[in-house]
This record gives C-alpha cells, structure tokens and sequence, in this order.
C-alpha cells in the first residue's frame, strides 16, 4: 500500500495517523499543499485529506483547493481508499457535488456525536462506536456539508446534523478531527479565544480513549 497525505496548513498535520504508519512499516507520503502542487493519482492507492482554516469556497484564494477536489474525485470514482477530516471531508463532499457552507456556530473542543444506524453497522466505523450509539470527538470547524448524493451518512450531532459520511465502501469523510495528538490540541488553543481550562480538562478526561477508538479506525481502514 502507498498513501498520499495531502497537507492543507502548517499546524494540522497527520497527527496520530501518522504515528500509526510509521509504527506499522506503511508507506507513505505528506505533501504540503503550500509548497507543492497537487499531484496525480499514479502511484497511490490511498488518499488522505487533512484539515485547514480555509473554506473548500476559497478556491481563489487557495487554487490548489480545486485540484484537490479533483484528486479525490478520481479517487472515489475508482474505488481507491480515502479518509477526509474536516477540510478534507467537506472538499470530499464538494467534489461529489454538495454544497459546503457556513454552520449556526463553531464547534471547538469535544462535543457528543451520535452514529446513525449505518453507521453502528459499518464495519470500520464500529471501531469508534465502541460506547453504544455516541461517543465524544473533538472538534475544530464553523462549516459544514451537506451529505452528498449516492453517500451514507454515518454520524450527526446537536448542532450538525453530518458529522460523518461515507461513499461506496472505501471513502469515509468526518468532520470531527479523529487523528489530533494531545499536543496539536494544546497548540491549536494557544491562538483561539475559547475556554482553554475546560477543554484541557476535557482533553485530560477524554484523550486516552478517543486515541484507542482511533488507532483501532486506522487498523481497519489501512490494513483491510
């Protein structure tokens, strides 16, 4: 197997996605989109979308946006493994022709997601669903998706009704950012006017946990 991570701004890098590669001998590639231009599909059977500040609407402001829309479509339409978070799930789902826009307000910090019924059945995301039908996630976003024609949605929450989707048998998009290290939190807080005390105490309560339901996502959808 050989992954191509697609990296869309400087602090949110592969995380704990890449610890799990680089524990299991994979293959793989980080490219960031600040510095190198979106490539080809050749070579890779797997694709990873990271998150980023920017809208997927930005494509003026950030054109290799539209070529990474592209990527992904490719590799949706030919059954390749992709994994979106955040950004990279709502370019997944603009490139399958829903519409991405602002939600009723940000999510930052950890926050209840519930799974669909699809998505307590879905092989990999049973994974996460370790806890009955919800669990905690953390978040960082104020846009949102609509869940695009011919997907599953997998997940929804109080605030967004799709956290999760996926398409045929080897896309999943999540909104929610599964592959955070306890560091990336901590430094992603240092810039954000939020309530760093009760997200840290969060984190404290949560993270071991969430790192587990992760690490076993990962297994399932890199190795089978």
């Amino acid at each position: 197997m050989s992954i191509l991570i697609l990296k869309n701004f400087v602090t949110e890098g592969p995380g704990t996605i890449e610890d799990f590669l680089v524990h299991n001998n994979m293959h793989y590639t980080v490219m960031d989109l600040a510095r190198h231009a979106v490539g080809s599909a050749d070579g890779y059977d797997t694709l990873v979308m990271l998150g980023g500040p920017m809208s997927v609407n930005d494509e003026d402001k950030y054109p290799y946006l539209t070529g990474e829309m592209k990527l992904a479509e490719q590799f949706m339409k030919t059954g390749k493994r992709v994994f979106g978070i955040c950004l990279g799930a709502q370019l997944m789902a603009k490139a399958l022709g829903a519409k991405v826009y602002p939600g009723p307000e940000k999510e930052i910090g950890w926050y209840d997601i519930e799974f669909r019924d699809a998505g307590l059945t879905d092989p990999r995301m049973a994974h996460l669903a370790t806890e009955g039908k919800s669990c905690k996630v953390f978040q960082w976003h104020g846009e949102t998706f609509d869940i695009p024609q011919g997907a599953e949605r997998l997940a929804v929450s109080g605030l967004y009704p799709n956290q999760a989707f996926r398409y045929g048998n080897k896309a999943y998009a999540f909104q929610f950012h599964i592959e955070v290290s306890r560091q990336m939190i901590f430094d992603w807080l240092k810039n954000e006017p939020v309530d760093m005390t009760q997200i840290e105490q969060e984190t404290e309560a949560y993270y071991a946990g969430y790192a587990a339901r992760a690490e076993s996502f990962y297994r399932s959808f890199f190795c089978n």
